[in-house]
């Protein structure tokens, strides 16, 4: 059974820091996209960041503009995880984040292309 897992959200002061986790299972995701995606109270789930497998070892990072210099997305495929380091957080950061998984992603901010979703985690930054 695929599974990913998020962990390590909270509530952070503004200017803070946290660092997201995500766990896979069930399978092999080392050639997938991989992304974070977001949902704020009373808003549509948004695209965050996403890290592309380009062959071999290789892999490049998009972000979506509003998080560019603050958010780092990156990937251990030894232990099957991925991560979101964010900093200088503000408050319209706030949002439950998700974490997607697809192997055919053309368009990494379209939601449909990913094949797995995690249940998401909350992160609350307070001003």
């Amino acid at each position: 059974q695929v599974q990913l897992v998020e962990s390590g959200g909270g509530l952070v002061q503004a200017g803070g820091s946290l660092r997201l986790s995500c766990a896979a299972s069930g399978r092999t995701f080392r050639t997938y996209t991989m992304a974070w995606f977001r949902q704020a109270p009373g808003k549509e789930r948004e695209f965050v960041a996403a890290v592309n497998w380009v062959g071999s070892n290789s892999y490049y990072a998009d972000y979506t503009d509003s998080v560019k210099g603050r958010f780092t997305i990156f990937r251990d495929n030894a232990k099957d995880t991925l991560y979101l380091q964010m900093n200088s957080l503000k408050p319209e950061d706030t949002a439950v984040y998700y974490c997607s998984a697809g192997a055919k992603v053309t368009k990494k901010e379209l939601q449909d292309e990913y094949d797995y979703w995690g249940r998401g985690t909350q992160v609350t930054v307070s001003s």
